[in-house]
């Protein structure tokens, strides 16, 4: 294979017409006898009295100056030979994000027809595919562009959007300074880094979807209220209808208009284990349907008739959480509201909550500013006008983590020992302003919920795609995982790290014993919008150092000079001998 290194050169076969044109319209020489000398000049007048055009004559000269012409052009356009067992080395990184699954036929095709012009005059081409998310395996390697793309058809873009940053940089180790690094997505941004060029396939597309769901209860039937967006430009008219295993719901209206959201709303069928809500399809159907089922916490237990003088803020606890109900049993209980007596120091050996009882109803106000320490537990919360009164102190362990300060006095730390979790308040809250604070009534409540997190019991959960699960299991036992598409169809891998990468529903057991329920659903109105889409082409790939790298030059060129000196030399020497004679004459 032959490439041109400087294809400009090519202008020199412009010469070929000029010459062309010359011979063309040379004169012609007619040999008119004469017996004297003094009729030359009347001669030379009759036969300067025009140029007439008249068909090409071949000469020598004619054919030197062409071969001279051809040969300049070669030498101009540089010409260099393929050096056998050169590499050009790609590395790709493709947008994982969902709206790229409208555009992926389109991108695999944009991308195979530019790979020839990417290997350029190399004799091969190493490819490297990876998603901008840097943590996952590489989508191909190896020198196949029909592998690639085979590689490419079965690859499911469904995340949202992905900073490319760090996967650029790895692109670039893998191909070094000298390879391309090619960012293939749907809409263009700014300039790349580590030399990236940019392949966008994107146009913006009309879209209406979900964006989430909530649930209420009003007069004691389930509602789930759903949010429908119109992302497009234009007003749209859309039908909706609820499906259930057992049958569908007559298809209804639904006029939005552009940016417009809209809900939805109706009773959870009380007999369906699950619920689909549908909408007419669109070009991106992830967002099309809405799998739905009824929302279970876990149930959590409360004991509250170990602490008598905090009977009351047990109540009111209780009545905050969600599925929650009292306990009278210690040993089954998953949370107890207990007290402190320093005359009965005894503190519970389960999880609790923990207050000093203070039966004296003397001390003074605590003097010293109040400091939160970092913590989930305390993000947010103000305790700047919490008041407390001097009383007996806990005995704090070593090991305790102290997360609310007055002055050096542990108004509130964390235990944890042998798998329980107790949140020790070293004061008295009746002694204090404690229950009128919003930040006293928030820590109970974020206490509590981090003890349901924590218990092992079964879920039910409307989540959203690649959601994080924070699954509790026994320890050594094997878990049975099922996740399905909206229609029930099983579908790729699931674990208990994440919720399924597509819209469906995810069941997770163990020991015979379901510890989740779930559906899941699409609902980021980010990979929804697609007015940025567009299309753009990588800039000019051509790279005179990667010529140089993959090529030769032509071994012959020391041949072709001598060529031309004599081909010029011929033509001279014709063109003079010419001359002489018609002078001669």
């Amino acid at each position: 294979m032959i490439t041109l290194a400087n294809p400009l050169g090519l202008i020199a076969l412009l010469g070929i017409p000029a010459i062309l044109a010359i011979h063309f319209l040379q004169r012609k020489v007619r040999e008119i006898p004469v017996s004297t000398l003094f009729l030359l000049d009347q001669t030379r007048r009759e036969a300067a009295s025009g140029r007439r055009l008249d068909r090409l004559i071949p000469s020598i000269p004619l054919w030197m100056q062409l071969l001279a012409v051809l040969l300049l052009t070669w030498f101009l356009s540089e010409p260099r030979y393929r050096k056998s067992g050169s590499v050009q080395r790609v590395a790709v990184v493709v947008d994982p994000s969902a709206s790229m699954s409208v555009f992926k036929q389109k991108a695999i095709e944009r991308l195979v027809g530019i790979l020839p012009e990417l290997q350029g005059p190399a004799s091969e081409i190493q490819l490297t595919v990876l998603e901008s998310a840097p943590d996952r395996p590489r989508l191909y390697t190896g020198s196949s562009i029909d592998a690639l793309k085979a590689a490419l058809e079965s690859w499911q873009p469904h995340d949202g959007p992905v900073d490319p940053t760090r996967s650029l940089r790895l692109a670039r180790s893998f191909v070094s300074r000298e390879g391309i690094v090619l960012y293939l997505t749907d809409a263009p941004s700014g300039p790349l880094p580590f030399q990236a060029r940019l392949l966008a396939v994107g146009e913006a597309i009309e879209n209406v979807g979900f964006t989430g769901v909530s649930f209420t209860t009003e007069e004691g039937a389930l509602v789930w209220r759903a949010l429908l967006k119109n992302h497009g430009t234009q007003a749209v008219d859309r039908t909706w209808s609820m499906q259930t295993s057992s049958g569908s719901t007559e298809p209804r209206p639904v006029y939005l208009n552009p940016g417009a959201l809209v809900t939805l709303q109706a009773s959870f069928p009380h007999d369906a284990k699950n619920v689909r809500i549908v909408l007419s399809s669109d070009q991106f159907p992830l967002d099309d349907v809405l799998p739905l089922v009824a929302p279970r916490p876990k149930t959590i237990s409360l004991l509250t008739a170990t602490s008598p003088a905090f009977a009351g803020l047990a109540t009111k606890l209780l009545h905050a959480l969600d599925t929650a109900e009292t306990s009278r049993d210690a040993a089954t209980a998953d949370l107890s509201i207990a007290s402190y007596n320093p005359l009965n120091p005894a503190l519970p050996t389960r999880n609790a909550i923990v207050f000093v009882e203070n039966e004296v109803r003397t001390g003074a106000w605590l003097k010293g500013g109040i400091v939160a320490e970092a913590n989930p537990l305390m993000d947010g919360l103000n305790w700047q006008s919490l008041l407390v009164r001097e009383t007996a102190e806990i005995e704090r362990r070593q090991t305790d983590t102290v997360i609310l300060w007055q002055d050096k006095r542990a108004l509130i730390f964390l235990r944890e020992s042998n798998g329980t979790q107790q949140l020790l308040f070293n004061f008295d809250p009746g002694l204090s302003n404690a229950e009128k604070q919003p930040a006293f009534i928030v820590l109970l409540h974020r206490f509590a919920e981090s003890i349901r997190s924590a218990k092992i019991a079964p879920l039910a959960a409307n989540l959203e795609t690649g959601e994080p699960l924070n699954l509790r299991a026994a320890p050594g036992i094997p878990l049975s995982i099922r996740a399905t598409d909206p229609a029930g169809k099983t579908i790729g891998h699931a674990d208990i790290q994440a919720a399924n990468a597509l819209p469906g529903f995810l069941t997770i057991d163990q020991n015979e014993q379901t510890l989740l329920t779930a559906a899941v659903h699409f609902g980021d109105p980010r990979e929804a919008d697609f007015s940025a889409c567009a299309t753009s082409t990588p800039e000019e790939t051509r790279n005179a150092a990667a010529i140089e790298r993959h090529t030769r030059p032509d071994p012959l060129w020391r041949i072709w000079i001598l060529v031309l000196l004599v081909a010029l030399m011929i033509s001279w020497k014709y063109t003079a001998a010419k001359l002489s004679t018609i002078t001669s004459t």
